[in-house]
């Protein structure tokens, strides 16, 4: 437990000198905080984050970048059980999608980040993700005539921390789903969602209220619980944090959006479809202290479990994954 305050504690200071002070550990220094950037077309800033997201230079041996894990053909996620880091490493958790990711308010599994652009940070210097420094980043951006000409088009300035921040947010920002069947047939299309899809939705709406977690336009309330995956976990989640009680075994409750693309499934991908996702859910889980009380057994037919399926795959945006002139590097 006290490795992962000092953990934590670590991930805090970083993001907080490295965006808003002058930064150093024998790097040249940045001074962030009296940055003012130039007004300019927002899509130079997109361009410039959707370079750096795929560019594989990001990492210490330029073997991996933002891209590696979250794969937009999977809807930015690597189909891994856990994700996999520098040197092959394996990771503690699931890869999250991307999807509408800039509607949340906060980030990773145990929501211990509250900002898209400092999130950025995390991956870059977690020695079993980048293991690397962002202003040895910077360093390498600075050799390449490519990135200083979009650099100085989309900020007025030279490669910096705040520059590669905020240009990647700016980049996921636009990484919006939202024309799937479900959303179609709320536009008015009496046809997008087949028989078998209405029954689900009705299901989901009205019999299991699965709203109670995943609710609103992204089909999640962006909160975090224990939804009785394990009795004992070995990921202790949130706590390591709060430091609370109350928050152990905490995780975030994810988007359903695209989740016919997303397996595995929960925080340590340890449900591999969707079917056993549902039974999960209706065996009520594991008897953890802090499982929410939303989780509770409940009886659904064969049919019915084909139905549900039926309609969260309706939650499928094929346009979102096929932008290429967006997402491809």
């Amino acid at each position: 437990m006290f490795k992962g305050k000092l953990r934590v504690a670590g991930f805090l200071l970083i993001i907080l000198l490295v965006l808003f002070t002058n930064f150093s550990l024998g790097f040249k220094q940045y001074n962030i905080s009296s940055y003012s950037p130039n007004e300019s077309d927002k899509s130079s800033k997109i361009e410039l984050g959707r370079k750096l997201f795929f560019d594989k230079m990001m990492s210490r041996d330029s073997s991996l970048s933002c891209a590696s894990c979250h794969n937009p053909q999977f809807a930015f996620t690597d189909r891994k059980v856990k994700g996999i880091g520098i040197r092959g490493q394996e990771l503690e958790r699931n890869t999250p999608t991307l999807s509408n990711i800039s509607n949340s308010d906060k980030f990773l599994w145990d929501g211990v980040n509250p900002s898209l652009v400092a999130q950025v940070m995390i991956p870059i210097h977690e020695t079993n993700e980048f293991d690397f420094h962002i202003n040895l980043i910077v360093e390498r951006m600075k050799k390449d005539s490519a990135y200083l000409r979009l650099c100085n088009e989309a900020y007025g300035s030279d490669p910096n921390a705040f520059v590669i921040t905020h240009s990647i947010a700016e980049f996921e920002s636009i990484l919006l789903s939202y024309n799937s069947p479900y959303d179609n047939f709320l536009k008015g299309d009496s046809n997008a969602l087949t028989k078998s899809q209405l029954n689900g939705k009705d299901i989901f709406f009205n019999v299991l209220k699965c709203t109670k977690c995943h609710s609103g336009i992204d089909f999640t309330t962006y909160g975090l619980a224990n939804n009785g995956l394990y009795e004992n976990y070995i990921d202790s989640g949130r706590i390591r944090l709060t430091y609370k009680e109350s928050d152990r075994a905490i995780f975030k409750i994810p988007t359903l959006r695209n989740i016919e693309l997303t397996f595995p499934y929960m925080h340590d991908g340890s449900i591999s479809n969707l079917e056993d996702v549902i039974s999960h859910y209706s065996n009520g889980g594991e008897n953890h202290q802090n499982k929410s009380e939303f989780i509770t057994p409940f009886t659904i037919t064969i049919d019915e479990k084909k139905d549900l399926i039926n309609f969260l795959k309706s939650l499928t945006d094929t346009s979102f994954i096929n932008k290429h002139s967006i997402f491809n590097n």
